[in-house]
């Protein structure tokens, strides 16, 4: 069996980081390590080639070469995926289809052609699908019975192999799947429950130690939703990882997700940075406690969330985090409120979206259940409006989206949370790193360092501040400079994708009043003094 493992493109976003992914000569940040751990699942006498579209085209070639094409999708990869699935079904290929957005939705990806749904997790409807092949069935759909959750420390490690390295930023790697909180927006542990389950530490290092084979030496993004959902596996994966990280002279710096609840812990956090981690993302979503309640995010009103944000960056993790527009009981001001906290606490990287309803979370059957559902259609991306009636005017959201977006990447407010951010760091942080698997000078980082300071520290205004942070920097946290520059480079990427956003979400908008408009005149008027009388 001849298998291509087609991955769709995503469209632009705030993560997809074009301008600042081309100055290092990149196509993507990160890889589909999805359609990887596919390929380790499956049978292993079969062949394999995956193209990546984010990456690179697919040949005639490599169409024809192929007796089978499995895909794999995220939501906001839905157009792609559809597309796809039909391309290859021109060809006459058998097509599989799995990952969120099939499992979500399995009826579209099965109207654009797809034979076979592979859905939930792999490694319960992989073996199912393998059997029905042998079987010599051409279409199926195939389910895990009473949501039933695999343990993922029989997981083999993914085929890293079939990988272009040199097109990716960062290497994914997945240690956790689940998260054991419930908030209502969230289709995370729709998909993976609630329950975390780990490989076990052995089993993960074996996949950092066939990284290392390969010749990785860059960072690694731990893509679990949640890294802290089990504290007690994450401290013991981190005690053993140690000791492989300085026998490698610390070949990889680490970045993942967590909970804001790691604040709270402080051996858990400073095991992090001994690993060398350098940054986590946290889903923070409002400064507004009465909304993180109504929504059910309570571990983020526990404690206080600067003090939180604040107790991670000293202990050396730069914050990355995500903000919500569009709660219910939502009070008017609610995007200045996310700038003046996002400033208030330094946080370079602040991902900032309209709230969406995603299929099967409580928030969908709840608004379903109200009316208030637009669309089961709900999309991640920044450039969407909301899906669903929201409790204050649609027009007076969007507006302080828009303007809040447009805020946090002025480019001055943006080097100027970047540099306070890493002196909160400080340089006693860092791990020495002293492997590589290249010597020399290195032209496409000389050219990033050269065209930064050109753009930054000439062209825009910002040269004043670029310099002198620069130099601060230098004088004070020398340790810190690389990953202080790479940060300040993804200014180039948010200035272009907040132009985006603003010219997106106000067509929308237009054209979403304009619909209104014409439904109230279409709408008969209704004499109510007619009808008393």
């Amino acid at each position: 069996m001849k298998v291509l493992l087609l991955y769709p493109l995503f469209p632009k976003s705030f993560w997809s980081f074009e301008k600042t992914l081309e100055l290092l000569g990149r196509k993507a940040m990160l890889p589909p390590l999805g359609l990887v751990t596919v390929a380790a699942i499956l049978p292993q006498e079969w062949e394999y080639k995956l193209v990546d579209r984010n990456v690179s085209e697919i040949t005639e070639d490599i169409w024809q070469w192929a007796d089978l094409v499995i895909l794999s999708a995220m939501i906001v990869q839905k157009k792609d995926l559809l597309a796809q699935v039909q391309e290859a079904k021109k060809r006459g290929k058998l097509v599989a289809v799995g990952g969120p957005y099939p499992t979500a939705l399995p009826l579209e990806a099965q109207g654009a052609g797809a034979d076979f749904l592979i859905l939930d997790e792999g490694e319960i409807t992989l073996p199912m699908f393998v059997e029905a092949i042998a079987r010599g069935e051409k279409s199926g759909t195939f389910r895990a019975v009473n949501g039933e959750k695999p343990d993922v420390s029989n997981t083999p490690t993914p085929r890293f192999d079939l990988l272009k390295f040199d097109a990716y930023s960062e290497m994914s790697v997945q240690f956790s799947r689940g998260c054991p909180f419930q908030c209502e927006f969230c289709d995370i542990i729709v998909l993976y429950g609630r329950k975390p389950r780990t490989k076990t530490p052995a089993q993960i290092i074996a996949e950092l130690e066939c990284l290392y084979n390969l010749g990785w030496r860059r960072s690694i993004f731990m893509v679990d939703d949640n890294f802290i959902g089990n504290k007690r596996n994450v401290k013991l994966f981190l005690k053993d990882l140690k000791p492989w990280m300085v026998e490698k002279r610390y070949p990889f710096s680490f970045a993942t997700e967590a909970s804001i609840d790691l604040a709270k812990d402080q051996e858990l956090m400073d095991m992090m940075v001994d690993c060398n981690f350098g940054s986590v993302f946290l889903g923070i979503e409002t400064p507004d406690e009465e909304s993180l309640t109504l929504t059910q995010k309570f571990q983020n009103t526990r404690d206080s969330l600067t003090d939180s944000v604040h107790a991670i960056t000293r202990t050396g993790l730069r914050v990355m985090a995500g903000f919500i527009i569009g709660f219910d009981g939502e009070k008017s001001g609610a995007g200045d409120r996310v700038v003046k906290f996002v400033e208030k606490t330094s946080i370079p990287t602040a991902i900032f979206s309209m709230l969406q309803a995603l299929p099967d979370t409580a928030l969908t059957i709840r608004l379903e259940k109200e009316g208030r559902l637009r669309s089961k259609d709900g999309n991640i991306n920044q450039t969407t409006l909301m899906n669903y009636v929201p409790t204050r005017p649609l027009e007076e959201i969007a507006s302080e989206y828009i303007a809040a977006f447009w805020e946090l990447y002025d480019p001055e407010k943006f080097l100027d949370r970047t540099y306070r951010h890493f002196r909160i760091l400080g340089e006693a942080k860092y791990p020495d790193k002293g492997n590589s698997s290249k010597t020399g000078v290195d032209l496409k980082v000389i050219q990033a360092f050269l065209t930064i300071c050109w753009r930054q520290g000439l062209v825009r205004k910002t040269r004043y501040a670029f310099w002198r942070n620069l130099f601060n920097m230098y004088r004070y946290n020398r340790g810190g400079i690389s990953s202080y520059l790479s940060t300040c480079a993804q200014i180039e990427h948010f200035l272009e994708y907040r132009e985006i956003v603003k010219a997106e979400i106000e067509a929308q908008l237009a054209e979403f009043l304009a619909e209104e408009a014409k439904i109230k005149v279409q709408t008969p008027q209704v004499n109510v003094t007619a009808l008393a009388s």
